[in-house]
């Protein structure tokens, strides 16, 4: 076996140092990852520090620019109308009637009118170049989301960005980078952390009712038949099309990841993919766009994606990716530990060990088998037992002004929050390049017979600096 392994790697070298997504190293005897693809991990530049709980001025009025206002982007600026101790300065899109009717979200808050920009590829950047800005907002296709977030932290901004925020490793390293450099948050807008259960779950595991956590799972599951017409230019079902992998990993490797407390005491170490072939988008493309055959099936992503991750500490996480099979929405959010186990999708419910239930919750153990869910009187109790601090203070806000059930003004308002207050962010630049990594990770995986690939470690070392993932506040 490891004279074919070694061959096998002096057939792939060729192939692996053709790719664009860095170096690759050579195994080396008695390593331990000798037949992991390795990845290069590019020495911090002189000069630079870590940004691991990076903490900035207070600033009592945030300033706020936004880029983007097709799908997400009103919404986003709706929703900040009803942030306190926010400004909206600039709105900026391709298109001048969406400037528009966004300033009308501000007119029917009686808000002034912000400064608009349009009508340029380019015009964004002038948002970027102005000196009344704090915050840029990123809310457009993410072909671009590297380039902008860059541009914004070089000319003295913290930058928030719709997810996901980078597509290759390349611009992982460059947004770190530049973060690090300019001492700038740079936070990707993963909305799915702020979910109700979601968030009641990660309490309840601090708390150390599951035990010890050691797998976690997650996927984005969504058929977008319906909806592939509505991007502009075609830019999603193009890019499927083009690249293979988890082209959309973050609604569920990010609650997965705060849960399993990466870089904050463990980091993803291994990670092997693998793909079904694609048909429905394919056929979509044959039936409604006209396509020819051979032309349609030259579809790059496959129709259901598979990502396995082991940690340092010897922790797995699962991620998915289907956006075209006939199937219910799910982010199959689970966690399971040596004492308990959480589910959403498709049914939500909790399973622990009886010791786990104190008689706050119940006073009939005899009545608990985890082998099966918890009553749903007992899942209530606990719901409301663990409901974290962040849902105390916002959910009734949340829920009256909504987005994605009211998660979207959360994740916006715990923003503010902590630019205000001078704290840490919820979501630093390595989450964000963590949970965007699995794009390309997954990508050269399948594309090399599903081989198993090196994680980078984004902190360069610092993965162990902060133990244990953690809300800030202000006491």
């Amino acid at each position: 076996m490891k004279v074919k392994m070694n061959l096998l790697w002096v057939l792939m070298l060729p192939l692996l140092t053709a790719c664009n997504s860095g170096v690759f190293k050579s195994p080396q005897k008695d390593d331990p990852y000798r037949y992991v693809i390795r990845t290069e991990v590019p020495a911090r530049p002189a000069g630079q520090k870590d940004v691991l709980g990076l903490v900035t001025a207070p600033i009592d009025t945030v300033r706020v620019g936004f880029i983007g206002l097709g799908m997400r982007g009103p919404g986003a600026v709706k929703r900040f109308t009803f942030i306190p101790g926010t400004k909206i300065v600039a709105l900026c899109d391709l298109h001048p009637d969406r400037v528009e009717r966004t300033q009308k979200i501000l007119d029917n808050a009686n808000l002034p009118r912000a400064a608009a920009y349009s009508g340029s590829e380019e015009a964004w950047k002038e948002l970027c170049e102005r000196d009344d800005i704090d915050l840029v907002y990123i809310a457009t296709d993410w072909k671009r989301h590297a380039e902008m977030m860059i541009y914004a932290m070089e000319h003295g901004k913290h930058v928030a960005c719709e997810v996901p925020s980078a597509m290759t490793l390349n611009e992982i390293w460059a947004i770190i980078n530049t973060a690090e450099r300019t001492q700038k948050h740079a936070m990707q807008l993963e909305n799915c952390v702020y979910d109700f259960f979601e968030l009641t779950t990660l309490n309840m595991a601090q708390h150390g009712v599951f035990g010890e956590v050691l797998h976690a799972e997650g996927s984005y599951i969504h058929n977008l038949h319906d909806f592939w017409e509505s991007y502009e230019g075609d830019w999603r079902l193009q890019y499927n099309k083009a690249f293979r992998g988890d082209v959309y990993a973050t609604h569920g490797m990010g609650p997965a990841a705060q849960v399993m407390n990466l870089h904050r005491g463990d980091k993803m170490n291994v990670l092997v993919a693998m793909d079904t072939k694609p048909v429905n988008i394919p056929e979509y493309l044959i039936k409604k766009r006209g396509m020819d055959r051979d032309s349609a099936y030259q579809f790059a992503n496959g129709q259901h994606t598979m990502s396995m991750i082991r940690t340092e500490n010897g922790k797995t996480i699962h991620i998915q990716h289907d956006v075209a099979s006939p199937r219910p929405y799910s982010r199959m959010y689970q966690v399971s530990g040596t004492k308990g186990f959480a589910n959403k999708y498709p049914i939500s419910g909790y399973a622990l060990e009886a010791e786990m239930v104190d008689e706050s919750i119940t006073p009939d153990h005899e009545n608990l088998n985890s082998h099966s869910f918890v009553s749903a009187e007992v899942r209530e109790a606990l719901m409301t037992k663990y409901k974290h601090r962040i849902h105390q203070e916002l959910e009734d806000k949340a829920k009256e002004v909504g987005g994605h059930g009211g998660m979207d003004f959360i994740m916006d308002y715990r923003l503010i929050y902590c630019l205000q207050n001078g704290l840490p962010l919820d979501m630093d630049v390595y989450d964000l390049a963590e949970w965007c990594s699995l794009a390309e990770l997954s990508r050269i995986s399948i594309e090399h017979n599903s081989a198993a690939v090196e994680v980078p470690d984004f902190t360069r070392g610092g993965w162990n600096k902060i133990q244990g993932y953690r809300h800030a506040f202000v006491d």
